[in-house]
């Protein structure tokens, strides 16, 4: 073909094309007359283009083509967040102390056994004590013949024998041995290992015969009548936790049985790494079944905060954020939502929605602020209101 022809039909492609745009093209008079076009082609090119501009006009405030906008709706529930918290905690008994000897030496005798129960001021060991027994018998003898010094003076004083400053000696004399007396029965009870309170022995790793220091553990005693359970909590919750709330709790060794406490103490600070909070909580162990060291699953319940509930489907979003459409007669209206917690079927928001106000889930992308709208599909108000579980 030759190049004159090829001209001629690229021409008149473009002809067609103009003159299809300008008939059916809202605006279209507007941009040929802003071209420089001559009024007399631009109205034989777009002579339908003041109603067409009249019939979208209309078109939008009615919201639609041919009326109002079709949409399927459904109703704002109220959820319950932050009502639940389960953690991970570990045990430790309320009082767990390791018993060590006050001065060094061999053990002569070991009392107890793992797994024995103990009482308070029980000996648990004992070191070799010859040598302190035998200074506590010395000081206990002079101690008894200071005491009959100071009667036989007294006695003399009577008969002007014994003058007051030699008596006055004689008591001082007995107070030193009653002194030193205390300190050598104080020598001999330190040889002994007591249990400082009620408890339960764990493994003893001693034998009668080791020598032993100051630094040496004799047997760990716990104090098991109740378990301290230390937990850390979002930084959410660090104003939902207090003293003395109830806490329940159960072992990951005996699933199934829930054991009952409440909050022992709450950290003074949030850990920067982690934004968590440590709580620790107190566990009745009456039966003596728990042990320290045992995993726990610990669950608290609160008063929780109130959101509007929408479906998932009817989250829009702008510029400016996240909305919802919500049908308030017939006419559609633009809230926008903070969303709080977004779940597989519904999302929590903050929004100024009342319970069983109804938002568009279908029908919505050609929405406008005040658009007229028709409800179709429109689903039955929930009986009562859902409850979102926290974490």
């Amino acid at each position: 073909m030759r190049i004159w022809k090829q001209l001629l039909v690229s021409l008149a492609v473009v002809g067609v094309g103009v003159l299809v745009w300008g008939r059916l093209a809202p605006g279209a008079a507007d941009t040929l007359k802003a071209a420089g076009i001559p009024a007399g082609l631009v109205a034989w090119v777009a002579p339908a283009d003041s109603t067409a501009e009249k019939g979208g006009a209309a078109r939008r405030q009615s919201g639609g083509f041919g009326g109002p906008m079709l949409v399927v709706t459904k109703p704002v529930a109220f959820a319950v967040v932050n009502d639940r918290l389960n953690a991970i905690g570990d045990g430790e008994a309320i009082r767990s102390v390791v018993a060590t000897p006050y001065s060094t030496g061999n053990l002569t005798d070991v009392f107890v056994k793992s797994g024995d129960k103990v009482t308070s001021g029980q000996v648990i060991a004992r070191l070799d004590n010859d040598e302190q027994r035998i200074a506590a018998d010395q000081a206990r003898l002079t101690r008894d013949r200071a005491a009959d010094k100071v009667e036989r003076y007294e006695n003399l004083k009577r008969a002007a024998a014994v003058t007051d400053v030699a008596i006055q000696d004689a008591r001082d004399e007995l107070k030193a041995a009653e002194l030193a007396l205390q300190k050598a029965e104080l020598d001999l009870r330190r040889r002994d290992i007591n249990a400082p309170y009620d408890g339960v022995v764990g493994i003893i790793s001693v034998n009668p015969g080791d020598y032993v220091t100051t630094a040496s553990e004799i047997a760990r005693v716990d104090d098991r009548s109740e378990i301290l359970v230390d937990f850390w909590v979002p930084e959410r919750f660090v104003n939902k936790i207090r003293v003395g709330g109830p806490v329940s709790a159960t072992a990951i060794a005996r699933p199934g049985e829930v054991f009952t406490g409440s909050v022992e103490a709450v950290d003074n600070r949030i850990d920067q790494a982690s934004r968590t909070l440590r709580v620790r909580a107190k566990i009745d162990n009456p039966e003596d079944v728990l042990r320290a060291g045992m995993s726990f699953s610990v669950s608290m319940q609160f008063a929780g905060d109130r959101y509007p509930s929408v479906d998932p489907l009817a989250l829009q979003w702008s510029a400016e954020g996240s909305y919802v459409w919500h049908i308030v007669g017939e006419k559609a209206e633009k809230v926008p939502v903070l969303i709080i917690q977004r779940n597989p079927d519904k999302v929590l928001v903050d929004a100024e929605l009342a319970e069983n106000d109804m938002v568009v889930t279908e029908g919505l992308q050609r929405l406008r602020d005040g658009s007229d709208v028709k409800v179709m599909g429109a689903t039955a108000a929930p009986t009562q209101p859902a409850v979102a579980e926290g974490t």
